[in-house]
């Protein structure tokens, strides 16, 4: 392996000269804000404490939804037959009827904006044929996303004992989601109110009213719950999410939420280290058709640090040497390691962002003699 060592100090001259305080004092059992750019969490408590998710679990049955109107396995403007099940959900109702047509796209509002208990039910029905094998499917994504304190036995959210998640855990779908499917997620969560069966229902998110840079993401609330709020805020190009547990009131949660981002958004910056699919370095190939291969980033590289401390940003390029070819395009040649006080801040893989096939026998015979050599 060889180290190349860069600095970063230019990067971070226009930041503003002030330290980042201590986080606010939250009225909530646990909570939590990052920033999605760099995926870096800014401040929480009791972020892996066991809690009952309430209808934030609903992020997690429109993550599978939305997978299945992109693989077309369902289509928004597809008729789904509302079963008594359906019909007689528990708790908060888009109120749907059976024998009365209604679409994917009118259940994914009622189940987004009217927090529906009826629309996921029906959704998880028409998807996968019941709700006992829709839950299934949502446990093996929280699997694969890394969700290791997580299991759903509902779609909806109702309380039951093995119904669990933790704060980091519902970040974690939340900045899925967003990453995900950003052109869903700008479709339906900033939706004020929709109107169903000659009900309209407002959004429960008060935040979507009180500050504009607000476009999602899920209220909930159950008693063992308290009251829940899952916020994103977009300002400037610049994300933040914060996840809120168990506060006392709908307007507490909403206050307190409010106060985590505006504290993210104001004590730090998110800088661009490097963009995505542009060479940072070329690495020298061995037994290969050329010399060097470019090499780079799959995403763009953010970081996030607190305003006025950039000068204490370092990061260095490991690369790994000898890179014998053949090499293909996106194969990882290396790894960025970006500290912060002299404490690891981020890692990201370098890349190959082209392909070099072997050289000819003479070239690969004399490259294996000058590695022998060296």
């Amino acid at each position: 392996m060889k180290t190349l060592v860069f600095p970063l100090l230019w990067l971070f001259a226009a930041l503003v000269q002030a330290a980042a305080p201590q986080p606010p004092a939250v009225v909530a059992r646990a909570w939590m804000v990052g920033d999605i750019s760099s995926g870096q969490a800014l401040a929480a408590e009791k972020a892996d404490e066991r809690i009952e998710p309430a209808s934030l679990t609903k992020i997690m049955t429109a993550y599978i939804v939305y997978g299945a109107l992109r693989e077309k396995r369902i289509t928004l403007d597809q008729q789904v037959n509302v079963s008594e099940r359906a019909w007689r959900a528990p708790g908060s109702r888009m109120f749907i009827q059976p024998r009365t047509p209604v679409t994917v796209d009118e259940l994914i509002r009622g189940m987004e904006v009217q927090s529906g208990n009826d629309a996921c039910l029906a959704l998880a029905e028409a998807l996968a044929g019941s709700e006992k094998v829709f839950v299934q499917m949502m446990n093996r994504e929280a699997a694969r996303l890394g969700m290791k304190d997580t299991h759903y036995m509902n779609a909806t959210g109702l309380p039951d004992p093995q119904h669990y998640t933790t704060v980091r855990d519902l970040y974690v779908i939340t900045t899925a989601l967003i990453r995900d499917f950003p052109a869903e997620y700008a479709r339906y969560y900033a939706q004020k109110e929709f109107r169903y069966n000659n009900i309209t229902q407002p959004n429960r998110n008060r935040l979507l009213w009180l500050d504009p840079s607000v476009d999602g993401v899920k209220t909930g609330h159950t008693e063992a719950a308290g009251y829940c709020l899952i916020a994103s805020s977009n300002r400037g190009g610049r994300r933040l999410v914060s996840v809120l547990i168990g506060s006392t009131s709908e307007s507490m949660r909403t206050q307190e939420s409010q106060k985590l981002l505006n504290w993210g958004f104001q004590f730090f910056d998110s800088v661009k280290l490097h963009k995505a699919n542009e060479p940072v370095k070329a690495l020298e190939v061995w037994k290969g058709a050329v010399r060097e291969v470019k090499a780079g980033f799959a995403s763009d590289v953010v970081v996030t640090v607190p305003k006025g401390e950039a000068d204490k940003l370092r990061a260095e390029l490991v690369s790994q040497q000898p890179l014998v070819a053949p090499v293909t395009q996106g194969q990882r040649v290396g790894t960025l390691r970006v500290t912060f006080e002299g404490k690891p801040l981020a890692e990201r893989p370098l890349l190959a962002l082209e392909p070099v096939g072997r050289a000819g026998l003479f070239g690969r015979a004399w490259d294996t003699l000058r590695l022998w050599l060296k």
